[in-house]
């Protein structure tokens, strides 16, 4: 687990996403708003059971740590020297950012963002199958193979703690938990 003062605690929103429809890719918007509890308005994945395709059918009822993707834009780069053409919004995140090593937080911190929003992180984003659909070879592109750090980089997961619009160019501020720290477990 990463010490508090290794982290960035300051960053900013870079685009904002979001789509009605379970696609794996969601248009970027102008502005994204989050409620409280729910996750992101309009959202396939908003609301306070889970609604992730897979694990909806097998539980529906269980309560939904899936209602934000947040991924950090330098993903976006590394993938590009690796020859892969991703962008805001392509791997299914409502919220891409730049400054925050975002797989690295830990379990229940919590991201202010915009002048309202807050959002508590709950885990990482396991990378499914349907990566290497959009792009072949991506999958094991986002798997680490560093001994130490998550065991991927593909966004993290959360639920809104407040309500607020959140829009690209927004600040997004860390506030870490207090001890003990955990690592984000795998969603």
């Amino acid at each position: 687990m990463p010490q508090a003062h290794d982290l960035s605690l300051e960053g900013s929103v870079m685009a904002v996403a979001a789509d009605r429809g379970h696609h794996f890719s969601k248009p970027t918007q102008d502005r994204i708003i989050l409620v409280e509890g729910h996750g992101v308005e309009g959202d396939a994945h908003a609301g306070p059971f889970v609604r992730h395709r897979y694990l909806a059918r097998r539980q529906p009822h269980l309560p939904n740590l899936r209602q934000v993707h947040l991924i950090p834009s330098e993903l976006f780069v590394s993938l590009h020297e690796n020859g892969f053409e991703i962008g805001a919004g392509d791997l299914g995140e409502n919220i891409t950012t730049a400054g925050l090593d975002l797989e690295r937080m830990p379990l229940g911190t919590r991201i202010e963002l915009g002048p309202a929003a807050v959002v508590e992180l709950t885990g990482l984003r396991t990378p499914c199958v349907l990566i290497d659909r959009f792009q072949r070879g991506l999958k094991q592109q986002v798997l680490s193979s560093a001994e130490m750090g998550p065991p991927f980089k593909s966004g993290v997961l959360g639920v809104v703690r407040a309500d607020g619009t959140v829009a690209a160019g927004d600040a997004a501020r860390v506030r870490l938990p207090s001890s003990p720290l955990r690592a984000l477990p795998a969603l």
